[in-house]
């Protein structure tokens, strides 16, 4: 039995990255199983700022369903559950193609946090190309083999970019993950502008430890979701 709670919120953060255009009708939010650590909770294939309770599915890590109940599924499925198979740590996902990012994953220009905020991003965030191994593609990640891939460029970070795709952020709770694919591309497109003034100053290694530390702060992490559930008019939705 999942429950209500999580899919509560598995439900705010599907609508809150739609809410903050970290996804469009595109891309999706996904929790590990709160009582299963070895299956996870992910909605049917729908628009992820119209999902709702009862679109969401439990998938084992090998992302096949426990029970489809005859609903379509997203095909890039294999993106979360190779994630979590690998990092035990993560409790949530998100797979986005946020307009921000995307000329650092068409570029070789590598993506450094420039704002506190992203410290918690890394000192760099590496890029996967699935050409590398998979030669000519639809780009989609649609299998186990490339998830486990991505997964690899992934590594112990928190987040990857995929060339010519978008991006997958990992969080150690949905609020995490959330506000650590907001800032991303916050940083993003901070230093996109920034560039046009001048040469961007990039945190330096000290700066991201201690960054990263102040986002672990519950309290922070908890004011911004606050704020995002009444942006997005999700006060007693579920």
């Amino acid at each position: 039995m999942i429950l209500p709670e999580a899919i509560a919120e598995l439900v705010m953060a599907n609508r809150i990255v739609a809410h903050l255009k970290v996804v469009d009708f595109f891309g999706h939010v996904t929790m590990r199983h709160p009582q299963n650590p070895e299956r996870y909770l992910m909605s049917r294939s729908r628009a992820p700022g119209s999902v709702s309770a009862g679109d969401i599915l439990e998938f084992h890590l090998d992302s096949t369903p426990v029970d489809s109940r005859g609903m379509s599924m997203y095909l890039e499925r294999p993106i979360h559950g190779n994630i979590y198979q690998a990092r035990p740590d993560v409790m949530a996902v998100c797979h986005n193609h946020a307009q921000g990012l995307l000329p650092f994953a068409v570029t070789k220009t590598a993506m450094r946090p420039a704002i506190h905020a992203a410290a918690v991003i890394g000192a760099e965030v590496p890029v996967w190309d699935i050409r590398d191994e998979f030669g000519e593609t639809s780009l989609l990640v649609v299998n186990n083999d490339m998830g486990r891939s991505l997964a690899r460029c992934l590594g112990q970070g928190r987040a990857a970019l995929m060339r010519g795709h978008g991006s997958i952020v990992t969080g150690k709770s949905l609020k995490d993950v959330v506000f650590t694919a907001h800032y991303l591309q916050v940083n993003a497109e901070v230093v996109l502008r920034g560039r046009i003034l001048g040469t961007v100053q990039s945190l330096s290694p000290e700066e991201v430890k201690l960054g990263a530390a102040v986002h672990d702060n519950p309290s922070l992490l908890g004011r911004a979701w606050e704020q995002w559930v009444v942006e997005a008019g999700l006060t007693g939705v579920v």
